[in-house]
């Protein structure tokens, strides 16, 4: 599967932003989807997860309650909404498949998309 984010930018402290992730060649409905993260010197880090009909969720702790994942198999794409953004949330943003829910090692995704920026200016 081949996955493609897109929806980053530029915000300020307190903004919002909705990533996409569109996926091409299978259907995500055989995968758990997840987000991810990588800021400059860091390890990438997990975001978030959603199960593969999207009935159950599961976050880091630093994006309980401001960020939520989403997806829709019929359209193939898997969204992240962002909501009280902080300046610690400026990254990189990547969509990852894997197989395993709840998982939060990058090991565990097999698929990744190329990765959108995220800036968030105080």
């Amino acid at each position: 599967v081949q996955l493609q984010a897109s929806g980053g930018g530029s915000v300020q402290a307190g903004g919002s932003l909705r990533l996409s992730c569109a996926a091409s060649g299978r259907t995500i409905s055989t995968f758990v989807m997840g987000w991810f993260r990588q800021a400059p010197g860091i390890e990438r880090e997990f975001v978030a997860t959603i199960s593969w009909s999207g009935g159950n969720t599961f976050y880091a702790d630093f994006v309980k309650g401001r960020f939520t994942i989403s997806r829709d198999n019929a359209k193939n794409t898997v969204y992240l909404q962002m909501n009280s953004l902080k300046p610690e949330d400026t990254a990189v943003y990547y969509c990852a498949a894997g197989r395993r829910f709840t998982t939060t090692q990058v090991s565990d995704y097999g698929y990744w998309g190329q990765g959108t920026q995220v800036t968030v200016s105080s």
